[in-house]
C-alpha cells in the first residue's frame, strides 16, 4: 500500500493533464471543422468525465484499497480546484448546480478508483 496523498495527487494531476489535452483537441476541431459552439458543453462534460474516471483509476490503482474513498477524494480535489480557479478568475458564484457537479464528480472519479483497485495485481 502507497502514500495514499502521493496517489491522490498522481490521480488529480492525471485528471488536469487529460483535461488540458481535450481541452486543445477540442478547440482544434472547433477551429478547423464545421463543429458549431453550441455542442461545446457535451465535449467538455464528456472530457471532465473521462479525466475524473482516469484520475480515480490511476488513484485507485496505486492506493491498493479503499478505490472509492481515495478515487472521490481526487475528484473531490478536482472539483474544488475548478471551483477555486472559477470564484477567483471569473467571479462564478456558488449555486445549487455547484453541489450536484461536487457530488457528480466525487462519483464519477470514485466509480474509477473502483475500478483501478479491482485491476491492479495483488501479490499475497
Amino acid at each position: 500500500m502507497r502514500a495514499t496523498s502521493t496517489s491522490v495527487f498522481t490521480g488529480l494531476l492525471y485528471t488536469l493533464a487529460l483535461v488540458l489535452i481535450g481541452a486543445l483537441i477540442t478547440a482544434l476541431l472547433l477551429s478547423f471543422t464545421n463543429i458549431r459552439e453550441g455542442s461545446l458543453p457535451y465535449f467538455t462534460y464528456a472530457i471532465n468525465i473521462i479525466g475524473l474516471l482516469l484520475g480515480g483509476f490511476i488513484t485507485g490503482r496505486r492506493c491498493g484499497a479503499k478505490g472509492w474513498y481515495y478515487g472521490g477524494l481526487t475528484g473531490l480535489s478536482y472539483f474544488l480546484l475548478v471551483l477555486l480557479i472559477g470564484y477567483l478568475g471569473f467571479d462564478v458564484p456558488m449555486q445549487l448546480l455547484t453541489l450536484l457537479y461536487l457530488l457528480g464528480a466525487f462519483f464519477i472519479s470514485a466509480i474509477g478508483g473502483i475500478f483501478g483497485v479491482n485491476s491492479a495485481s495483488k501479490r499475497y
